[in-house]
């Protein structure tokens, strides 16, 4: 695995999720987080780990969290990875 050259932590607002019909929420929810990520960080690639994912789809399609935080770590190639920010880097 290549080295990260950049890493920062970030409180992403999920709550445009909601505006969203109850059965896409969650769905919405990972579009919003990736394109946070692309306005923020400019990546070749995003690579949203599995943690991620399951943080977001914990209470079902219907009630994804309002705001999650996350760590996003960029590496030489451009490639970013999102991981929870209280999880080990």
């Amino acid at each position: 695995m290549s080295e990260s050259v950049e890493e920062r932590i970030y409180t992403v607002p999920l709550s445009r999720a909601w505006v969203a019909p109850p059965y896409r929420r969650a769905e919405k929810a990972i579009s919003l987080l990736r394109e946070f990520v692309q306005r923020h960080m400019k990546p070749e690639e995003i690579i949203i780990q599995p943690t991620v994912n399951e943080a977001i789809w914990a209470r079902g399609i219907k009630k994804p969290p309002r705001r999650i935080r996350v760590r996003l770590s960029k590496d030489e190639e451009g490639a970013v990875t999102v991981s929870l920010a209280e999880a080990e880097p």
